[in-house]
């Protein structure tokens, strides 16, 4: 009987020791299949530190194979192009952590993939003491070309691949060296609105004139307006209590239709459309371009700052209209737009890292281009390109023309409350292969057409050959 009761007991215990090691194997299966990527960029994962301490980082590229940064002998990070790059690369530090393409691809530079990383420990057996390389769809040339067009001013540059999203450069000045970020950390981070702010993507400023190419395509859209119809520009759009809304520097421009407008920069005449769309309308256009929405994926945009639609008077309505009011968006944006332009009315999702590529040349990771929106349609998207067209050929975007290139672009030239107005230029440019998209601002500028536009060019003279 003895003998009875002890054989129960060992076979209860076997039996509660075989459920325990069935549910410590399907929590381990768990870990290891859905939640791998979250453990192994938890910022407590041990193993990662000590990969970063094993294994030589793989070198950032450029779209040509160019080194934008690689390992020194001594396990420092290397940035050739410096202070030019820097919006891109970012940086990676002992003691700062990583940002940029140092940050976002870490797992691939240090080797770790998402396969690798569910082997677990196991990982350890086939980890090669190399990272991988990314390269990216930056063009070093246009990059360096927009570093130097801004000249140290504050202000952003972003340039697309209008039909892939790939982006082609990204400037945020003032700038900082990544060679030396961890000796001027402490005065560099004790600066608000200083070079650690990247401005193409966290930078948000109202678009002045450059969102008129939008309002004209709401108001045809909507049928506010028609191509014949013809405004009368006395220089002054009155709106009631006193107020008005006035051109730039006195300029009356008479009789104009919606393209002359738009080649002038006429304020009463998009001040008034942006009163017959009124709230609903405009808020409409405005979340077609997605002016409401994340991007998602590797871009981390800062959302734009809408006004308060259902609830504006007249003269809200017309500020929205030239660009101005509570509205506030990023050059990213800007450039976004300017793409659906160029593009038949797609917007394609921007993206940095075209491929990793292991230390034996495998390509393990190749970008493929996606669709973000459906701004607008085709035939709306070639209308109002062709006006863009009129603004660089006959307009105030004369200074972005390059021989032999087809260039379109809106100037902009946008009030701001805290000091000089901000100039702002933003177009595409048709080359050989490729339709490109650009949108640069400077702050505190002045007038777009004469500060802004002339990086265009730089840029466009960059990517030609």
């Amino acid at each position: 009987m003895a003998d009875w009761k002890l054989k129960r007991q060992v076979l209860k215990a076997a039996s509660f020791l075989l459920l325990i090691m069935g549910c410590l194997t399907v929590y381990l299966i768990y870990l290891s299949t859905w939640e791998a990527d979250s453990l192994a960029t938890n910022p407590l994962n041990m193993r990662g530190a000590a990969a970063r301490a094993d294994i030589r980082r793989g070198s950032i590229l450029d779209a040509q194979g160019r080194v934008l940064a690689q390992n020194r002998p001594n396990g420092t990070r290397s940035y050739p192009m410096g202070a030019a790059m820097a919006a891109v690369t970012g940086y990676n530090g002992e003691t700062i952590g990583s940002a940029g393409i140092e940050g976002h691809a870490n797992r691939e530079l240090l080797g770790l993939t998402d396969d690798m990383s569910r082997l677990g420990p196991a990982a350890q057996l086939f980890q090669s003491d190399q990272g991988n390389n990314v390269k990216t769809t930056i063009e070093a040339d246009a990059q360096q070309a927009a570093y130097d067009g801004l000249a140290g001013r504050k202000g952003a540059v972003v340039v697309l691949d209008a039909g892939t999203g790939a982006v082609l450069a990204m400037v945020s000045s003032p700038s900082y060296d990544p060679n030396n970020i961890e000796a001027n950390w402490q005065a560099l981070s004790k600066q608000a609105d200083g070079a650690l702010l990247n401005r193409t993507v966290q930078g948000l400023y109202p678009p002045g004139s450059t969102i008129k190419p939008l309002i004209a395509d709401a108001a045809l859209t909507e049928g506010a307006v028609d191509e014949k119809e013809i405004f009368n520009c006395t220089g002054a759009l009155e709106l009631g209590d006193g107020h008005s809304i006035r051109d730039s520097h006195g300029e009356v421009h008479g009789k104009v239709n919606l393209s002359q407008a738009l080649t002038e920069s006429c304020n009463v005449t998009f001040g008034t459309l942006g009163m017959r769309l009124g709230d609903t309308k405009l808020k409409k256009a405005f979340e077609r371009f997605g002016f409401n929405q994340d991007i998602g994926g590797e871009i981390l945009m800062t959302k734009s700052h809408l006004p308060a639609f259902g609830n504006l008077g007249n003269g809200d309505l017309a500020q929205t209209g030239i660009g101005q009011s509570t509205l506030l968006v990023t050059p990213m944006h800007m450039a976004l737009m300017a793409a659906a332009y160029a593009n038949g009315g797609t917007i394609m999702k921007p993206y940095l890292v075209q491929q990793v590529i292991t230390p034996g040349g495998l390509v393990v990771h190749e970008a493929r281009p996606e669709k973000w929106l459906t701004a607008t349609t085709p035939e709306m998207a070639a209308k109002i390109d062709s006006f863009m067209e009129n603004v660089v050929t006959k307009g105030t975007g004369r200074a972005a023309q390059v021989s032999g290139v087809r260039v379109t672009g809106k100037t902009g030239t946008a009030e701001n409350a805290q000091g000089e107005d901000h100039a702002w230029f933003i177009g595409s440019a048709e080359l050989r292969n490729r339709r490109i998209v650009f949108a640069i601002i400077i702050e505190n500028g002045g007038s777009g057409g004469t500060q802004a536009a002339p990086i265009a060019r730089k840029i466009i003279l960059s990517l030609q050959n």
